[in-house]
C-alpha cells in the first residue's frame, strides 16, 4: 500500500507539531499534498480512470480550503507550509 502508518507518522513528524497531531492544518495539507501527486502519477498512466479522476479533484478541493482558512488564520503558517512544499510557484 502507498500510504501505510508509518508513512503518515512521517509525514506528520515532518510538517506538523509531533508525529500524533493528526489534526494540524499542516499536516493535513501535507498528506493531502502526498496523496494528490500519487493519483496525479496514476492517472499519467490510466487516463480513463474516471472515478480517481474525480477523487483527484475533491482532494484538491479539500487542500484549497484548508490553505484558505489557513491563509486567513495565520499568514505566516501559510507562507511556511506552501514554501516546504512548494506548492505554489
Amino acid at each position: 500500500m502507498y500510504l501505510d502508518s508509518e508513512k503518515k507518522k512521517e509525514i506528520f513528524a515532518k510538517y506538523g507539531k509531533s508525529n500524533t497531531d493528526t489534526g494540524s492544518s499542516e499536516g493535513q495539507i501535507a498528506l493531502f499534498s502526498y496523496r494528490i501527486s500519487h493519483l496525479t502519477e496514476h492517472l499519467k498512466l490510466n487516463k480513463k480512470d474516471y472515478s480517481t479522476a474525480r477523487a483527484l479533484r475533491m482532494l484538491v478541493g479539500k487542500r484549497r480550503r484548508l490553505l484558505d482558512y489557513l491563509k486567513d488564520r495565520d499568514i505566516e503558517r501559510y507562507r511556511n507550509i506552501i514554501k516546504q512544499l512548494g506548492i505554489r510557484k
